[in-house]
């Protein structure tokens, strides 16, 4: 159970950036970040999102 609302809050944040108008960059940082932050926090939900926000700033920041 606790997985897919993980998948479901992962999947929502990314919506949600991508419903604010940010590029391509960010997402796909946000997207990988969210994924490697779960792999190395063993499925954590808060390293899930840490791992996107870093992955979000890292993407903006290099499309500028």
């Amino acid at each position: 159970m606790m997985k897919t609302f993980r998948r479901s809050g992962a999947a929502l944040a990314l919506a949600l950036l991508t419903a604010f108008g940010t590029g391509a960059c960010t997402l796909g940082g946000a997207a990988a970040g969210g994924y490697a932050g779960n792999k190395l926090t063993n499925g954590s939900a808060v390293g899930t999102v840490g791992g996107a926000v870093a992955g979000g700033v890292a993407g903006y920041e290099l499309s500028k």
